[in-house]
């Protein structure tokens, strides 16, 4: 059956899908509702009294999105979860802005869940030790910099992170002027230091960085989006104190429900708004690139080496935070 999500031109037997379509436009001053009655608890006893939503920021990766929702699946039902998977599909012309993503995302679930997670799509949990509860004592970084198969650097709190809806709006969510790869999690992680959150992980895992977590992530297919332009380096070297879940700009195209080998999906289509003034950057091509990219790093990009990068590193780039 053909599945027309509007992620990506596809045709899958094993995907179910169901279309409501909507135009409407939203503010972060309205109420979201996420039409709860539509999305029916798993078939498990004794649930959680708490209710999670599963957000995963998401652009052109229907292959590994077959993969983490029957992985997901399986390893949440054991744990008595009451969860569902919202995808967060940005369906606009602009560079990818996974904090705006997960932001919109928040918007759309927090009225009938209690709690998110912030999962990327090519991080899969391997080891039953790890548990998505309720974070009742402050954000929970499952993704531990001690078990994450490439980040090791102790301001890490990216990949999967908990977080109750009364602490992501404690800290007004996460700076939207992330365009393109990397940094946005390093900010968020200035946000939850600032206001006084304790950042909690995994302890006594008997697992290490080589098999806590699958990394699904082709390196060589999915080419990341390293550029800079304009003033970019600059800008997002520093806290963000103007941008985040107040005033993210976007429109729901569509909501989408759907079943990938028996695990039931929403799929939310997102078109975001950028403020050129703001953030110029959320179109870049090369000519834009060269104002604002250092010569080593402009021929890293030329060569489609971006990868290159020393892992362990990424959050020490940030020095302004």
């Amino acid at each position: 059956m053909s599945c027309l999500i509007g992620i990506v031109p596809i045709n899958i037997d094993e995907c179910k899908c169901e279309s409501d379509v909507s135009m409407k436009q939203y503010n972060t001053q309205q109420q979201y509702n996420t039409h709860k009655q539509d999305i029916k608890p798993h078939k498990n006893s004794e649930k959680s009294e708490y209710r999670l939503a599963i957000l995963v920021p998401f652009r052109d990766r229907f292959d590994e999105l077959l993969i983490f929702a029957q992985h997901m699946k399986e390893f949440l039902d054991k744990q008595n979860i009451d969860y569902h998977i919202f995808i967060l599909n940005q369906f606009d012309r602009y560079r990818f802005n996974r904090a705006s993503l997960i932001n919109v995302g928040f918007h759309e679930t927090s009225k009938d869940f209690h709690y998110v997670a912030m999962h990327d799509v090519d991080l899969l949990p391997l080891n039953n030790e790890l548990l998505y509860v309720y974070p009742s004592k402050g954000p929970y970084h499952i993704s531990s910099p001690d078990l994450h198969p490439r980040y090791h650097y102790p301001t890490f709190v990216g990949g999967i992170l908990l977080i109750t809806r009364e602490h992501y709006m404690q800290v007004n969510g996460m700076s939207n002027k992330y365009w393109g790869w990397g940094l946005e999690d390093d900010e968020f992680y200035v946000r939850l230091k600032e206001a006084g959150l304790s950042i909690t992980r995994p302890q006594n895992i008997s697992t290490g960085t080589h098999n806590t977590f699958k990394h699904v992530h082709d390196r060589n297919h999915r080419k990341r989006d390293m550029m800079k332009c304009y003033n970019q380096r600059e800008v997002t070297r520093k806290r963000d104190r103007e941008t985040g879940l107040n005033n993210v700009s976007y429109k729901i195209m569509n909501r989408i429900k759907m079943t990938i080998a028996d695990t039931p999906l929403t799929v939310l289509n997102i078109s975001l708004m950028c403020d050129k003034s703001s953030t110029p950057w959320c179109e870049c091509d090369k000519t834009s690139a060269s104002k604002d990219i250092k010569p080593k790093e402009k021929k890293k990009i030329n060569n489609n080496n971006s990868n290159s990068n020393n892992n362990n590193n990424k959050g020490k780039s940030d020095t302004a935070l």
